[in-house]
């Protein structure tokens, strides 16, 4: 018992310990702003590394310039600059004083001496294998340099410049376009440039994560006598702007538009040829836009400069925002439409709030949805059951398809401009589809087919474009590329698809690109994910099936697209090749004449002199042929002469009966662009398929 009784002494000195009052735990509940979730996610908005972002900040502020400028009908001037900046004026532009190393050793490009012996022995057999080579008269490759080893922290640094002709911003409205993210003017439905609308904000959003430094921002709108001039950065974790200056400055030229200038970490290296392919296909979607790139750094022979010229004026339409079809909303959006509604009652909603539903069509979905329904209810009345009974009938009942009047596709004039202008082509074909409608939202499939041209590789060369814009990544499984390599037979219009050099150039518009990814850089042609998404459950399956019906209906209306372009090409390689055969025909006859002629010419000559000997007679017209050839009359000249104007008959008369034969008609119509001459003067514009026709007044 005493011992029982001293083991639990201890027990009982712990006991006042114990009983302390403990503090509650927090709530582990957190939240994230949406800035601080695409910081934390930017591989979604395109920045994965600092070559990536470097792209990704120069396509969000090219577009951003087009779409400002278009917006007010503007032919569009984007100038954009990218100044490599180094080391030491990073340093001094945050004033940071550049430090000489002190322990090398601690440093990730420290070479060790083993690691130095190692590369000198290297180079050694490199050398020694080259001297062998030479000595045995083989050809000697030229050593390649061995690159300087770079550490992880030894980043590069650009300072991104775009300056537009666009409409510009309001003053007090740009520290929240720029610092404030998920807030703009592309919200709603309609066609719109931009994947994500994060615009700018995501570029901000690197450059806060990768120099720490502001961006800066001036604009002017069209007939304001000053320039609003702000320089901000964004909080990222309250999502609010936090601005640095923020002032109006005197516009004395008078100009109107935007210049946007950040300071972000990239690689030029890597994506310089991904940058200048980008901007050369925004050239060929937008030939009325001129751009001017430039690259500046302090090593000259890295510096690029290239003028993308305007090839035209004729401008597309504006995208109209438009209203929701009946059947492609969800639950969620109808109860945001009739929380922002200013309609009163059922029958208004369904009338002026969707497309495609008239006063009689909204009577009749009225009276099918139950007796708890009527047109004069209130639409803040409705309940979530009845919410659930209005999406229900959506989903079953029958509805127009919605028009495609609020596209604004690129159009066949300016797309094959565009072709011709950045490729120039050998020959080229384009087709512009009808509106088709897929999960209630139209789209627009416009194709371009090209053979030949400037620096452009054999084979297939295919050019994606969304909402005329390029998309450059993920091609290989893209609804275009599997068309254009697995369901058009190149050979049946008379196309080599692996010496001919190809162009395959489709640009689809809508009001719902159907993106496949999170990075939205192609659209599917299939969906594998459809196996492992049976598991999860029946909805999710139909999801899929829809999604999966909507490639299909894509991949078929780009396969028509891209056959109309072939078959417009065939006519035109037909007549080529059967130009080409007629010279080649034409060629072999007649280096055949003077041999032909001097033949021709001994035996007449040698049959003249059987007939003025009297040892052979030849009557009328044989006579008086020889009488000619005695006189000289006819000589080897008048024979050459004579023969190569029978070759030109037999030529034309045979060209004549091939096209009789094969049914060639006139030659397909070719474009013509007329340059204006004066810059003021009033006109009227034609618009046809393939031209515009302008009738000045």
């Amino acid at each position: 018992m005493e011992t029982g009784g001293s083991s639990e002494s201890p027990v009982e000195t712990k006991k006042p310990k114990s009983k302390t009052p403990r503090k509650p735990k927090e709530s582990a509940l957190k939240q994230k702003s949406p800035a601080e979730f695409f910081a934390e996610n930017k591989n979604i908005a395109g920045f994965d590394n600092p070559g990536k972002s470097l792209y990704t900040t120069v396509r969000e502020l090219v577009e951003n310039a087009l779409d400002s400028a278009e917006s007010i009908s503007e032919l569009p001037v984007v100038e954009i600059t990218i100044e490599e900046i180094g080391k030491s004026k990073f340093n001094s532009m945050i004033g940071l004083i550049d430090r000489e190393r002190i322990d090398e050793a601690l440093y990730d490009d420290f070479e060790t001496a083993k690691a130095r012996e190692k590369r000198l022995a290297k180079e050694a057999r490199v050398q020694e294998i080259q001297a062998k080579n030479a000595a045995l008269g083989k050809k000697v490759k030229e050593q390649v340099a061995i690159k300087a080893i770079k550490g992880r922290g030894e980043a590069s640094f650009y300072r991104v410049t775009c300056k537009d002709n666009g409409k510009g911003m309001p003053h007090d409205d740009i520290p929240n376009m720029f610092g404030r993210v998920l807030s703009g003017t592309k919200y709603g439905l309609k066609q719109t440039r931009g994947k994500f609308g994060l615009g700018a904000k995501m570029a901000l959003i690197w450059s806060k994560m990768s120099t720490g430094l502001p961006i800066e921002i001036s604009s002017s709108m069209k007939g304001q006598n000053y320039v609003s001039f702000c320089r901000l950065d964004i909080d990222i974790h309250r999502n609010i702007p936090h601005i640095h200056l923020h002032e109006k400055r005197d516009n004395k030229e008078r100009c109107h538009g935007a210049e946007i200038q950040v300071v972000i970490e990239g690689n030029w290296t890597t994506y310089r040829s991904k940058i200048l392919h980008y901007m050369r296909q925004m050239a060929v979607i937008t030939p009325y836009a001129q751009f001017l790139f430039s690259f500046v750094s302090d090593t000259s022979d890295k510096n690029v400069s290239i003028k993308f010229a305007r090839r035209t004026d004729i401008m597309p339409p504006v995208p109209l925002e438009t209203k929701y079809h009946p059947s492609a909303v969800d639950l969620l959006l109808i109860k945001r439409l009739i929380a922002e509604t200013s309609k009163q009652n059922l029958l208004q909603l369904l009338q002026h709030e969707f497309v495609n539903i008239g006063k009689a069509y909204a009577e009749r979905l009225i009276g099918e949805m139950g007796p708890d329904f009527s047109p004069k209810m209130l639409v803040k009345s409705l309940t979530s059951q009845q919410l659930v009974r209005i999406h229900q009938l959506f989903r079953q009942a029958k509805f127009d398809d919605p028009s495609g009047d609020c596209l604004s596709p690129a159009g066949e004039y300016n797309l094959r401009l565009g072709i011709i202008k950045e490729l120039h082509p050998d020959m080229v074909a384009t087709y512009s589809g009808s509106a088709q409608v897929f999960e209630g939202h139209p789209f627009i499939v416009e194709a371009g087919v090209s053979v030949g041209g400037k620096d452009v590789k054999q084979g297939l060369n295919i050019f994606r474009f969304a909402n005329r814009i390029p998309l450059l990544f993920e091609q290989g499984a893209d609804v275009v590329t599997r068309t254009a390599l697995k369901r058009i037979n190149w050979n049946s219009y008379k196309i080599n698809q692996t010496q001919d050099k190809i162009g395959v150039f489709v640009s689809i518009v809508s009001t719902k690109i159907p993106f496949k990814g999170t990075g939205k850089e192609y659209i599917g042609d299939d969906i594998s994910e459809i196996a492992s998404a049976v598991k999860v459950g029946l909805s999710i399956l139909k999801n899929f099936s829809r999604l999966l019906e909507i490639y299909r209906l894509t991949a078929l209306r780009l396969q028509t697209s891209i056959q109309q372009c072939c078959i417009q090409l065939k006519s035109k390689i037909v007549k080529k090749i059967q130009a080409r055969e007629q010279q080649e025909r034409k060629r072999n006859l007649s280096k055949y004449i003077p041999d032909a002629t001097n033949a021709i010419y001994e035996v007449l000559k040698e049959m003249t002199h059987l007939h003025a000997s009297k040892k052979r007679r030849y009557e009328d017209k044989d006579a008086e042929l020889l009488s000619k050839v005695s006189a000289r009359l006819i000589t080897k000249d008048t024979l050459r002469e004579k023969l190569a104007q029978h070759v030109e008959q037999v030529d034309y008369e045979m060209a004549l009966e091939y096209a009789t034969q094969s049914g060639v008609k006139e030659e397909p119509r070719e474009n013509i662009y007329l340059q204006l001459l004066e810059a003021e003067k009033d006109f009227i514009d034609f618009h046809g398929p393939v031209f515009v026709f302008r009738l000045f007044q």
